[in-house]
């Protein structure tokens, strides 16, 4: 496959579409120098996006706690989304907004006389862990931990709250996982790279509350799903230690959908019933 900077279709830029290969910013802009930039990532099923609306919300929160400015508003990102989906042909696709400070008059840390771009692409991407949907997926524990609320907008969506995770994940590909998990800056167990975890003991669900991470919204269909079915659900702060009772796991995400997990570390789960259970009915869900 090409790379993705090398492909026929168009990308959506600033209120038109642009060829794919002609999408491109200024090595000056603002948000390659200082991370000035948050995104959505989205999957459209059977030709329709799921909980579109929610991400187009959460696109602008995100920016607003980065103090930029949308261009747009959320009936204007959903009429570019669908037009975007549209051109690109698929019906099964991932979709990814991105909202950043261009370059402009500013190229210290301030960029307020900046503009606030926008571009949505849509690509064909399969499953995220491979084949782990099935075997579940290897997970490393990360070295890093994910920070306080006090020290950055840990509830939007910012394109810099990855830094740690790209090279996190690089540490556990290396080391033949799929991904790693984080602590938080306390000590509790957080999130994945790019993905809620969940876990299962005695017919109960136990997830790490969202007090300094994502809570995404995936997350928050699970969660509802598993309370629909008469599931008691946990959102608690979780000791890592307690990985080695809990008996299922499972990641939650708009890339990784739901996806068992077999190990965390030196902790190893079963990719039991419910695990399946939901993992089923989430892909029923998505594409009713």
């Amino acid at each position: 496959m090409s790379g993705y900077d090398d492909r026929d279709g168009v990308i959506w830029m600033d209120g038109e579409l642009v060829d794919w290969r002609s999408a491109k910013v200024h090595v000056l802009s603002h948000a390659m120098h200082y991370a000035s930039s948050v995104f959505e990532g989205e999957r459209a099923y059977n030709g329709k996006i799921f909980k579109s609306r929610e991400h187009s919300e959460r696109l602008i929160a995100s920016a607003n706690a980065l103090d930029m400015p949308m261009p747009y508003t959320v009936d204007q990102i959903e009429a570019a989304k669908e037009e975007t989906l549209k051109a690109s042909g698929l019906t099964d696709a991932y979709v990814r907004a991105l909202v950043w400070r261009g370059s402009g008059e500013d190229m210290g840390v301030a960029s307020a006389k900046n503009p606030v771009r926008m571009a949505i692409a849509v690509w064909g991407w399969g499953a995220y862990y491979g084949d782990a949907k099935m075997q579940g997926a290897k997970l490393d524990i990360a070295e890093w931990k994910r920070p306080s609320p006090e020290t950055i907008p840990v509830h939007a969506k910012a394109a810099g709250l990855y830094m740690i995770c790209t090279i996190s994940k690089h540490k556990a590909e290396a080391k033949g996982c799929s991904d790693a998990l984080f602590m938080d800056w306390r000590g509790y167990v957080a999130e994945a790279t790019g993905a809620n975890v969940f876990f299962v003991k005695d017919g109960e669900v136990h997830t790490p509350l969202a007090d300094c991470f994502l809570n995404g919204i995936t997350r928050q269909t699970v969660i509802g799903m598993l309370k629909d079915k008469g599931i008691i659900v946990h959102e608690r702060r979780i000791k890592p230690e307690e990985m080695a009772d809990f008996e299922q796991c499972w990641l939650t995400g708009t890339a990784a959908e739901v996806t068992p997990v077999g190990q965390i570390g030196d902790y190893k789960f079963e990719v039991g019933a419910l695990t399946r259970e939901i993992a089923e009915d989430y892909e029923k869900l998505v594409r009713s």
